[in-house]
């Protein structure tokens, strides 16, 4: 399905989406458009769904970022599946095994925001909060 070569472009694109075919090429020892190809059969495939940009929260005043170790109440998660989809401050949420029903990654403008999740997450269920210091990767 994938050699190779196909995973080092992945890995370029990963790093800048915006980076050029041509560019690509130069890396990976290929033409722009045997790179175009390459992508296009990927995008047909599956393997890329869409391309994104990456952004510096902390310009933009979002400055906290925490992980919710979610404990349902409940074994009916629809609603709880609802109120995620639904919140733009929660970036990720994962069911998990382990500890914890759930786990989440959120970012907040401040303690006060973050403070107002958890208050709406206790409807749902109890929780434990990290909060990251560095970000390392």
């Amino acid at each position: 399905m994938l050699d190779q070569t196909d995973l080092k472009i992945l890995e370029l694109l990963l790093s800048n989406s915006r980076m050029q075919w041509q560019e690509i090429g130069e890396q990976v020892h290929l033409t722009g458009q045997a790179v175009k190809n390459r992508i296009d059969r990927m995008e047909k495939l599956g393997v890329i769904e869409g391309y994104t940009i990456k952004l510096d929260l902390q310009k933009l005043g979002i400055d906290v970022t925490a992980f919710i170790t979610v404990y349902m109440k409940t074994t009916d998660h629809n609603a709880f599946h609802d109120f995620l989809k639904a919140n733009t401050i929660v970036d990720e949420a994962h069911r998990v095994s382990g500890e914890g029903c759930y786990l989440l990654k959120v970012h907040t403008s401040n303690q006060e925001e973050l403070v107002e999740l958890l208050d709406r997450i206790l409807k749902y269920g109890n929780y434990k909060v990290n909060l990251s210091i560095t970000q390392i990767k």
